[in-house]
């Protein structure tokens, strides 16, 4: 039997460190397979997922299991498990020929998403007011600053996507933010769609929301928190209401 040695970890917690002490244990643990593919599928799916938040995809846009496997120096194996992760995020959508596609995109599913949005971080952005800490607001403050100061829609999209997930996390909702996780995947390709009818990232007004919050959070309202972070999220869904519907044509048609 091997032997259990119990120890008290600093934060208090009880750890187990087992060691072995027969041929029969050590036979056990050569059984064990070696992590490197998945770790590799992890550093696929972190890449694509970040890519989809920021809105770097369009519409209908095809991906190759081959070719991301190529541009990214991998095998296909970890391609496609990191790709079927995302399609069952509803990030990505299969296709009936093993392909996969970023889903197009319809005025009632932007709809649906915003809707999904609001609820959702509106309520995570007034759970986390009481527990934000001074280094917590002041990285959300240089955030914005920094966002004010670039022009560039990467860099843009990062501030944004860095500022409003600075602010979840110290709700501290594991099972909320996975969801938040998956809206965001989807809500990039309609993001990147308003963002061909306007630039509202990019205009002296991109911030003005953010500097809402900010002032929500120095008052201590939590109402004014969630109703800030929901106008800012319904700025790009605006934009594509006001769209014509051979917009919606368009855009679907672009990459497929």
């Amino acid at each position: 039997m091997p032997k259990v040695k119990i120890q008290l970890a600093e934060a208090g917690s009880v750890g187990m460190n087992i060691q072995t002490t027969s041929k029969m244990d050590r036979r056990g643990l050569d059984q064990l397979s070696p992590v490197t593919r998945e770790t590799v599928q992890d550093r696929i799916y972190r890449q694509l997922r970040d890519s989809l938040i920021q809105g770097r995809f369009d519409a209908g846009e095809i991906f190759l299991t081959g070719d991301i496997a190529h541009r990214m120096s991998v095998s296909s194996m970890p391609v496609r498990e990191a790709l079927a992760r995302l399609v069952s995020e509803r990030a990505l959508e299969a296709m009936a020929n093993r392909r996969v596609r970023v889903p197009l995109i319809t005025l009632e599913r932007a709809r649906d998403i915003a809707r999904a949005r609001a609820l959702i971080e509106g309520q995570l952005a007034a759970l986390a007011l009481p527990k934000l800490t001074p280094d917590d607001i002041a990285r959300l403050d240089a955030l914005t600053t920094e966002y004010d100061a670039t022009h560039d829609a990467r860099e843009i999209a990062s501030l944004n996507h860095a500022f409003h997930f600075q602010l979840y996390q110290a709700a501290g909702s594991p099972v909320l933010m996975p969801v938040v996780e998956s809206l965001w995947m989807q809500a990039g390709p309609y993001v990147r769609a308003a963002a061909r009818l306007h630039q509202p990232l990019t205009d002296s007004a991109a911030t003005l929301h953010h500097r809402g919050i900010l002032a929500a959070i120095a008052a201590g309202d939590a109402e004014r928190v969630s109703r800030e972070l929901v106008a800012d999220i319904n700025q790009a869904f605006a934009i594509l209401e006001r769209a014509d519907p051979a917009f919606w044509v368009a855009e679907n048609g672009a990459a497929t």
